[in-house]
């Protein structure tokens, strides 16, 4: 039986797939049972302490707060117009495809598999698109809660909206970082597979965390116009 080189794509373009998919799994089995081992769980740890002194400060500290809110919020709704516009130079890709079609790619270059490859990029950012648009909800949330005078908020409402805002944030990431192996792919299974490869060594570089997390305490005096959920509950 003879060898073609469109079998390489059958075969490292799924293992390369699921060494990335299996990195996230075990990303995300981490992130909800020992969270303070991640990247992620160390910052929403952060993230806790900036919203209790935010929301125990006084009305300029809350200013301070709707700033980097602010930032949040463009940087949200700039990566989600970079992914929209990626999309659309997709869709312009798939109208004429013969770009990647060349003999010197070593790999499947067949028009169904061509498609296959467009699709799945197209996917990738638009659902990096998606989760960005949720992040900038989630955090124009947060301003209303931060900025609503004379309330008794909790704070645990506004911990949730800013961590939910940082989630789809990664969310996001995550499906651009999902799609350059992909975009490899146009190239030959073989750069996608390599690309797969180093992605997930990368990753697992900058999502491990080391350090102790810490145990941030509340100097807050004098009155305390907001509370937490339990607080509340109890009262």
């Amino acid at each position: 039986m003879a060898f073609h080189k469109e079998y390489l794509d059958l075969f490292l373009v799924p293992t390369g797939l699921i060494i990335m998919f299996g990195y996230h799994l075990y990303l995300l089995y981490k992130y909800f049972y020992v969270p303070h081992t991640t990247v992620m769980g160390f910052e929403n740890n952060d993230k806790r302490a900036w919203v209790e002194k935010i929301m125990l400060a006084d009305k300029k500290n809350i200013d301070t707060a709707l700033t980097v809110l602010g930032s949040s919020l463009n940087g949200a709704t700039f990566l989600a117009s970079i992914s929209l516009s990626l999309s659309f130079l997709i869709g312009a890709w798939m109208a004429n495809n013969s770009v990647f079609s060349s003999e010197l790619i070593y790999g499947d270059t067949r028009l169904e598999t061509m498609s296959i490859k467009f699709i799945s990029l197209l996917l990738c950012f638009l659902l990096a698109f998606a989760c960005f648009v949720q992040s900038s909800r989630c955090f124009i949330h947060a301003n209303y809660l931060i900025s609503t005078p004379d309330t008794d908020i909790p704070i645990s409402y506004v911990e949730l909206a800013v961590i939910r805002g940082g989630d789809f944030w990664s969310l996001g990431l995550r499906a651009l970082y999902f799609a350059t192996p992909l975009l490899l792919w146009f190239f030959g299974p073989i750069p996608m597979f390599v690309t797969s490869i180093g992605m997930v060594f990368l990753l697992h570089y900058l999502d491990k965390n080391t350090k102790q997390l810490h145990c941030y305490r509340s100097s807050a005096k004098g009155k305390q116009p907001y509370k937490r959920l339990e607080e509340t509950t109890s009262s």
